[in-house]
């Protein structure tokens, strides 16, 4: 998640339900629906719930994963 643009999509994506849909996950992320998508298939994406089935993803758990992915990245 950038800097520049993440505050932004923080405010917005907290005032309604803190559950997403992955089109706003990948908003509020900054990746592309299908990367999201991508991640989800690999297992390799954040941690989501399928209420009613309905993929849903949860504002902390995206942070959690972005901050994961981001030390990640540092390590390389």
């Amino acid at each position: 998640m950038e800097e520049d643009g993440s505050i932004e999509r923080a405010i917005e994506a907290k005032r309604g339900s803190p559950f997403l849909n992955p089109k706003q996950a990948a908003h509020y992320l900054g990746v592309s629906l299908r990367t999201l998508q991508e991640h989800r298939t690999k297992g390799t994406g954040p941690r989501y719930r399928r209420p009613c089935r309905r993929i849903r993803y949860h504002i902390d758990d995206l942070d959690t994963w972005s901050i994961a992915e981001a030390e990640g990245t540092a390590d390389d």
